[in-house]
C-alpha cells in the first residue's frame, strides 16, 4: 500500500507551461503518474507534451477529474495557486515552490482550515509511492517499491535516504518532503499517523533539522502512539546559533530549535537516532533484524 497517492492519483500541473513546471511534468508522466492537466491562466487551450492546458483549476477539475495538483508558479503567485486548488476542491495540493512569504503562507493556512484539502510544501520535493506515482521533483530511478515509510524536511537529505535504503534492499511505501519552511501545510504527525494507517509501512525514517518545535512535537506523538521502529537523523548540529542555515525554518533562536535538543527528544521517545546520515540505510536494516 501506500499513502495519498497511487494508482488512482491524476494529477493537474500549475504553471505547467513554464520551463520547471514542463520539465517536471514530463518526469512526473514518464514515472507514470496519470498527468491529465496543465493550468497556466490565459493559455488555456494549448498543449504541453500532449497534456491538455486550461485556464483555471475549476476548469481543469470538471473536465479532467484531477484529484492531486503540483505547483509550480513563482512566489508571489504560489499563495493564490494553493488557494485556487482548495477552492476548486482539489483533494491533494503540493506546492514545490520555495520563497514564499510567511504572510501568504498564513492567510493559506486560514483558507484551508476546514477543507478537505492536503497541502504538502511549501519549499519541498513533493511525494512518491515507488512504483505507483510520484508528484514532485524527486529522482524516481533512485526509489524501490517496499515497505519503509520516509519523512523529511530535507530534499536531498530525502534522496540520500532512500539511495542507502534502496541499495539495503529496503524498498519504501511512500517518501514525503513536507518542506523545511516555518509555515507549512503537512506535518511529521500528519505523514506519521497516515503512515501508522498502512499495514504495509514496516518502519520509518524521519529526518530533521534545527529550527522550530516540530521535531520535538513528533517525538511526543510517537511515544504515545507509534510502534513501529523509527530511525531519525537531525540536520545541522554545527550551525552557529542566530544564523539561518539552508531552509528558511533551518534557524536557531533563542537557544531553542537545536539539533541536541531535538536528537535527546527523539531518543527518549524510542526513535534509534543516527549521527551521520550515512548511517540511516543500514542502521534501518539493523533495527528491523531486531
Amino acid at each position: 500500500m501506500a499513502i495519498w497517492v497511487g494508482d488512482d492519483t491524476r494529477l493537474l500541473v500549475q504553471g505547467i507551461t513554464g520551463n520547471e513546471g514542463a520539465f517536471h511534468a514530463r518526469g512526473c508522466r514518464d514515472y507514470g503518474t496519470r498527468v491529465v492537466a496543465g493550468v497556466t491562466p490565459g493559455k488555456g487551450g494549448q498543449e504541453v507534451d500532449g497534456i491538455p492546458v486550461f485556464d483555471s483549476v475549476a476548469e481543469a477539475r470538471d473536465k479532467t477529474g484531477c484529484n492531486a495538483s503540483v505547483i509550480f508558479v513563482p512566489p508571489p503567485f504560489a499563495a493564490d495557486a494553493v488557494m485556487e486548488a482548495a477552492a476548486a476542491g482539489v483533494e491533494l495540493v503540493v506546492c514545490i515552490t520555495e520563497g514564499v512569504p510567511v504572510n501568504d503562507m498564513l492567510k493559506v493556512k486560514a483558507f484551508l482550515a476546514g477543507s478537505n484539502t492536503r497541502l504538502i510544501g511549501p519549499n519541498c520535493p513533493g511525494l512518491i509511492s515507488p512504483g505507483k506515482a510520484k508528484v514532485g521533483i524527486m529522482p524516481g530511478h533512485i526509489h524501490r517499491p517496499g515497505r519503509i515509510g520516509v519523512v523529511s524536511r530535507s530534499g536531498t537529505l530525502t534522496y540520500e535516504a532512500v539511495w542507502q535504503l534502496s541499495n539495503a534492499g529496503l524498498g519504501q511505501s511512500t517518501c514525503v518532503g513536507i518542506g523545511g519552511d516555518p509555515v507549512n501545510g503537512t506535518s511529521f504527525i500528519d505523514v506519521l499517523a497516515a503512515f501508522a494507517e498502512d499495514d504495509d509501512t514496516a518502519g520509518v525514517v524521519l529526518i530533521g533539522e534545527i529550527g522550530g518545535s516540530a521535531e520535538e512535537e513528533a517525538a511526543a506523538w510517537i511515544e504515545r502512539h507509534y510502534e513501529r521502529p523509527v530511525v531519525g537523523f537531525i540536520a545541522g548540529r554545527t550551525a552557529p546559533p542566530g544564523r539561518r542555515m539552508g531552509h528558511a525554518g533551518a534557524i536557531i533562536s533563542g537557544g531553542t530549535g537545536t539539533a541536541a535538543a531535538k536528537m535527546e527528544a527523539l531518543r527518549a521517545a524510542g526513535v534509534t537516532v543516527v549521527e551521520s546520515p550515512a548511517e540511516i540505510g543500514s542502521t534501518m536494516a539493523r533495527v528491523l533484524r531486531r
